[in-house]
């Protein structure tokens, strides 16, 4: 019997580059362009949304997929709400202020240095 001679791998296939996520879950982060801040709860390595939602973001401010994405608990003057931001879009919080927002006593402790610790519950 002959051995099969199709390849292991499809080098044809592009391979997204590795982007190193900057922030870690429980750190407190502001939007580099719009005024809310929030904390880190999740991170997707690339975007993970659905296209209806990239689509939604007007082409000029449309940000890269192959980065890391963000899942945070948010909040702005009038709201708190869950949002979904590129590592891009980023930066650290230096207000030393924690966020007040309803779903981070289930999810995280103690706040200190800019940063919620994640309940032990919730580690893996």
């Amino acid at each position: 019997m002959k051995a099969s001679s199709a390849p292991l791998l499809d080098l044809g296939t592009p391979v997204p580059p590795i982007a190193h996520a900057r922030f870690s879950i429980g750190e407190v982060v502001r939007h580099r362009l719009f005024d809310f801040r929030g904390v880190v709860f999740d991170i997707d390595p690339v975007f993970a949304n659905s296209e209806e939602w990239y689509e939604s973001i007007p082409v000029d401010a449309r940000p890269r997929k192959d980065q890391p994405f963000y899942h945070l608990l948010a909040e702005n003057a009038e709201a708190s709400y869950v949002a979904y931001v590129s590592q891009q879009n980023l930066i650290v919080d230096d207000s030393e202020e924690p966020v007040d927002h309803p779903a981070i006593r289930g999810l995280f402790d103690d706040y200190a240095d800019g940063r919620y610790r994640l309940r032990r519950e919730h580690k893996h």
